[in-house]
């Protein structure tokens, strides 16, 4: 078993693979879902002179403990949940809750609130269903924001939502008038 650390450190290694630069290790993932098959993502982990200890139940158990859920393991195969750079992952649109959050930070919320959430970097802007998740997200950039999604407004606005799991959200961008504010630090 990985102790804490180590299992963080896997972690960022298993996110480079699948989400950023699979190309880099010699990684194909499917276009479809991005996934890959366990093995050759376990191979490429191997290759790296770090890493070459490294067993499948290593990897699933950063599967099993990741505070955000990133990973997704089904059929032999896996995956990163919430896709950022490589081809974009497509999902199935779905029917959110009325109400989602997203946590930012308050550098960027003139911003929001007048040009609305947009990707950035990333294929989807990322809601959850509660306020947990956005605050782990948020927290990260800075002084917190917490912001409401209207989504039966965004829906009007012509927003699609997609399921990605684990009480996680996706949408190309939410318009400005679909956002509140809730809490903030």
């Amino acid at each position: 078993m990985l102790n804490q650390a180590v299992e963080k450190s896997l972690s960022k290694m298993m996110t480079k693979l699948l989400r950023h630069a699979p190309e880099d290790f010699g990684v194909v993932l499917d276009p479809a879902d991005g996934s890959c098959p366990v093995a050759t993502l376990l191979e490429a982990i191997q290759a790296q002179p770090r890493w070459a200890w490294v067993k499948q139940e290593d990897i699933e158990q950063v599967v099993r403990n990741s505070d955000k859920q990133r990973f997704e393991m089904e059929g032999g195969r896996i995956r990163a949940r919430y896709g950022h750079s490589h081809d974009k992952v497509q999902y199935a649109p779905g029917e959110p809750p009325a109400v989602l959050y997203h946590g930012t930070n308050r550098k960027a919320l003139a911003s929001i609130l007048k040009e609305g959430l947009h990707p950035m970097s990333r294929q989807y802007v990322h809601l959850s269903e509660g306020t947990h998740f956005a605050t782990l997200a948020g927290s990260r950039r800075g002084e917190l924001v917490i912001l409401e999604v209207d989504t039966v407004s965004a829906k009007q606005q012509g927003v699609t939502f997609y399921y990605a799991g684990n009480e996680v959200w996706l949408a190309e961008g939410v318009p400005p008038i679909s956002l509140s504010v809730v809490e903030s630090e």
